[in-house]
Parts: structure tokens; sequence; C-alpha cells
């Protein structure tokens, strides 16, 4: 059964940092893409980055510059550093296996509790 579980979610300053944390168990973590999305209420879900199995990345145009991607695949790990955080980030963030299709990246699997980052201004 595959399993991606969320951490690392917080209450911070407009300025701060913090660092989000995916941890998969129940599949063959170095071959997916993976992926951070987002969710503020009222709003639509977005994909704001991505990382390839071959290390590639990249990122919503409202992050560019602000947030890093990695991954730890000897630990099945995932990781989003989010830098000089803005009012505006504050949503509901989810880890996610990526499949890319005709109409670009799209998640795989059901969509978990996701880790609560609240931005104050």
């Amino acid at each position: 059964q595959v399993q991606l579980v969320e951490s690392g979610g917080g209450l911070v300053q407009a300025g701060g940092s913090l660092r989000l944390s995916c941890a998969g168990s129940g599949i063959t973590f170095s071959i997916n893409a993976m992926g951070w999305y987002r969710q503020a209420p009222g709003k639509q879900r977005e994909l704001v980055a991505h990382i390839t199995s071959g290390g590639s990345t990249n990122y919503a145009d409202s992050v560019k510059g602000r947030f890093t991607i990695s991954r730890d695949n000897a630990k099945n790990m995932v990781y989003l550093q989010m830098n000089s955080l803005k009012p505006e980030d504050t949503a509901v963030y989810y880890c996610k296996r990526l499949i890319q299709t005709a109409a670009g990246w799209g998640a795989l699997g059901s969509w978990g509790q996701g880790t609560q980052v609240t931005v104050s201004s």
C-alpha cells in the first residue's frame, strides 16, 4: 500500500522559512516523479513544485526563487524548502506521486490530510 505522509507545516511570520518533508512507503521511490501541491481556502489546488526521477525540477511562477524541492531516494523522502514566505503561501500542502499526461503532470492516488502552512503578515 502506497503511503505518503507530509510533515513540517506550521505558523510562521512573513519572510520566514519552513521545510516540509514527505515520507514515502510502499513504492519504488526512486523511479517516481514527485511533487508538492497546495490548496488555499476557496482556491483550486495547484502544483507548486515537482522533481523528476532524474532530479530535474520545476516550479510554479508564484514560488520560483523562493521554494526548493529535493529528494533523498535512499530515505524515500521528498522535501520542500520554503523561504521568504508570504501570506499568500498559506495553504494545505500535499506531497504526491506524479504521472505525466498529454495535459501535463497529474497526481496519482488519493489525497491525504496534507500539512497546514500558515503565514502571518
